[in-house]
């Protein structure tokens, strides 16, 4: 089995599930996950995560996105983009683009943003676009979403290219139609890139023909980053061996049983190896017990079993 993260680009017309739908069929293994979706329209960087990879899935998904997109002013839809239903259209000869910035700029910061019904957030067991499909139109919860940046790339009115760094939950389509309901003339977003995604930019990301390529050449690893390169930021601690088999079972354990001394900082997270330079697991030093807590575990210590090998070991 493959254990690792591919950095793939999400072609227009693609669904995230079609893009794990075909991975599956070409490297040939079903424990394949996503870590975000992007709606069918939309394009750009989607991490993808192989075998015991798939335990990074909700780690990478938490992390901040940035996205290019097209805010098309003075038309509002039912899906907040242009694949819906036009609900009004507005004149937009009024608007200046010092106005049109100025409020967009009003939306960097905490903002609480309605999720949209053409969405696949679920309430009561049942996914919100399955209900709009339906006509059915119900009540959402706002939630706090948060907008690091914007930057204004092209104004051509009434269309404005942005980038977007936002916090994980953000729905762009949403922040294109709250700038054009608050410029008084609705908007919508006619396209969208993500050109990030935590560690993940579009520059390095490969499409499914690639990927396709690469795997008929048996050179589908040089495409896979490993599962601990994704902590690279993190230190790196070496148990000894008489200690390992403590945290093969993701159990707790103290700074003596490291291989070298390290400075210890509460709170802080480690990547956990042993000798042998398998990557082990995550732990978070604990100041209080003086132990290394476990945090999220990737080895499987039945592959450490003879005559088997994880594909994991460093590369210190």
């Amino acid at each position: 089995m493959i254990n690792g993260v591919l950095n793939i680009y999400k072609e227009k017309g693609y669904t995230s599930h079609d893009v794990v739908a075909c991975l599956r069929r070409i490297v040939g293994q079903k424990k394949i996950g996503h870590t975000g979706t992007l709606d069918p329209d939309a394009e750009g960087v989607l991490p993808v995560c192989l075998g015991r990879a798939t335990k990074l899935c909700d780690m990478l998904t938490d992390r901040n996105k940035t996205y290019e997109a097209v805010l098309l002013l003075g038309k509002t839809t039912d899906t907040q983009d242009l694949s819906g239903t036009v609900l009004k259209e507005c004149d937009t000869s009024c608007i200046s683009p010092e106005e049109a910035a100025d409020h967009i700029y009003r939306f960097i910061g905490e903002y609480n943003q309605i999720p949209p019904m053409y969405s696949a957030l679920k309430v009561n067991g049942k996914k919100l676009y399955e209900l709009a499909r339906e006509g059915k139109t119900v009540e959402r919860k706002s939630r706090k979403v948060h907008i690091f940046q914007i930057r204004i790339l092209e104004m051509s009115l009434p269309r404005i290219r942005m980038e977007v760094e936002c916090s994980k939950g953000t729905y762009i389509r949403t922040l294109c139609h709250d700038i054009g309901e608050s410029l008084g003339t609705g908007g919508c977003m006619e396209s969208l890139k993500r050109i990030r995604s935590g560690r993940f930019s579009l520059k390095d990301s490969v499409k499914l023909s690639q990927v396709e390529e690469k795997k008929q050449q048996g050179r589908l690893m040089e495409l896979v980053i490993p599962v601990d390169e994704i902590f690279s930021e993190l230190k790196l601690v070496t148990l000894k061996e008489s200690c390992a088999r403590i945290a093969y079972n993701g159990g707790p354990f103290s700074p003596v049983c490291l291989q070298k001394r390290a400075e210890c900082n509460p709170g802080e997270e480690y990547r956990v190896y042993d000798e042998a330079g398998h990557f082990i697991a995550i732990y978070v030093y604990d100041g209080d017990k003086r132990k290394f807590i476990l945090k999220k575990m990737f080895l499987d210590p039945e592959e450490l079993r003879p005559g088997k090998t994880t594909g994991d070991k460093t590369q210190r």
